[in-house]
């Protein structure tokens, strides 16, 4: 009887120790066969939104978004940013809706070179196949969406391997090297031969929901500095005759500028405010001020100011 007892305990026991070595055992083995699956990862290229200047559905010139590749070669982007210009290429369904793309189907780069902050150009003779009232626009769109690369700072358009120095339809004389001082959806209104000043301001102009910012080079008579005529205009409201928008206060007035090595300090009055109690600037001041400063000063930050407070700092490169 207590042989059977004994028996029956050695059993037991048994059983269980088999039953914890069955628990511990099976869920090691299945963590170790987790671990030992291979992963296959997709890789995809990863992409950046770049400045680009196409015509929007007013016909400016205008500034807008698009996704690129992140490449650090200078060639690559400048192909890239080509080809978002060209009506027909691989590149424009990356135009966003309501705008479109100015150079003519077909265009080729023959050649690209670029040096020292030059970036030479050679289009095919395609490039000039535009409506005359667009051979402007189509010189404003290159220049202002390729000098948005941070390195290029002047470009020589060539055409068929001959300098583009006049444009065949208008009879524009385009100066020996091209860049942001030649402008875009300009007005002429100056009166006088005599103090003549040109100011790019960035207004604002709406496609459904979305804001974005259009250039306009104003010649004028004027004696105020590039900012203080950025400021007036802005506040004045829009360009006559025309859909753009600023949503600049009219009361807002610029009290004191300090122009530093790589800074821009401006201090305006509270009228600068769209929140008073919490010290707020609109987005869309902020940014047509600052894109504005950006094609006129040659600066890297602009800092706003109500009375000595510091209200907002905006490093230019990194405006989107």
């Amino acid at each position: 009887m207590l042989k059977r007892k004994v028996l029956q305990k050695i059993m037991v026991t048994t059983i269980a120790l088999f039953a914890l070595l069955l628990i511990y055992v099976i869920p090691s083995r299945q963590v170790n066969e987790t671990l030992n699956v291979e992963e296959t990862l997709e890789y995809v290229d990863e992409q950046v939104t770049s400045e680009i200047f196409l015509i929007d559905h007013n016909d400016y010139v205008a500034r807008t978004l698009v996704a690129v590749n992140e490449e650090n070669n200078i060639e690559t982007k400048v192909r890239e940013i080509i080809s978002i210009l060209t009506i027909g290429s691989g590149g424009e369904n990356k135009v966003p809706n309501g705008f479109k793309a100015i150079i003519p189907e077909g265009t080729k780069i023959i050649s690209l070179l670029y040096q020292d902050g030059l970036l030479k150009i050679n289009f095919s003779k395609d490039l000039l196949d535009v409506k005359k009232e667009d051979e402007e626009k189509l010189v404003e769109s290159i220049v202002y969406s390729l000098t948005s690369i941070e390195e290029i700072k002047n470009i020589i358009i060539y055409v068929e391997d001959e300098p583009l120095t006049k444009l065949p339809q208008t009879n524009i004389t385009l100066p020996a090297t091209l860049n942001r001082s030649f402008g875009v959806n300009k007005k002429y209104e100056f009166t006088s031969l005599n103090d003549i000043t040109d100011v790019t301001i960035y207004y604002i102009n709406k496609y459904n929901e979305d804001y974005y910012y259009v250039p306009v080079t104003k010649y004028m008579n004027s004696e105020d500095s590039k900012i203080n005529i950025i400021i007036n205009e802005l506040s004045t409201g829009p360009v006559a005759d025309t859909n753009l928008m600023s949503f600049l206060n009219s009361n807002t007035k610029l009290l004191a500028v300090e122009e530093l090595e790589d800074t821009l300090n401006l201090e305006f009055n509270n009228y600068i405010l769209s929140d008073i109690e919490n010290q707020k600037i609109l987005e869309e001041v902020v940014y047509s001020i600052c894109l504005s400063v950006e094609d006129n000063y040659d600066v890297e930050q602009v800092a706003f100011y109500v009375g000595e407070e510091e209200i907002y700092k905006s490093v230019l490169k990194t405006i989107e």
